[in-house]
């Protein structure tokens, strides 16, 4: 399964990364969300691939979005109201 996360700097702006490589920075959060998101559903759609987003959590990771083999996409509510 391929990981999208999402990872703070310490100036508080967020960046999108893939396999501890830094994709995008700079970004609010909801901007961050949003395009990792994107990126996991044109993957998932273009590879076939599983693939999930996620964010640090205070006890561990917070899965936003999981696109499995079946097509099915599986969001948590904190990634919907904190994409609204």
């Amino acid at each position: 399964m391929v990981t999208i996360s999402l990872e703070q700097s310490a100036a508080g702006d967020w960046r999108v990364c893939r396999c501890r490589t830094t994709l995008f920075s700079d970004l609010q959060l909801g901007a961050a969300i949003k395009l990792a998101r994107e990126m996991a559903r044109d993957e998932h759609q273009r590879l076939g691939r599983q693939v999930r987003v996620e964010m640090p959590g205070p006890i561990s990771a917070i899965v936003l979005a999981r696109y499995a083999d079946d097509g099915d996409e599986s969001k948590s509510n904190a990634a919907a109201a904190l994409a609204a």
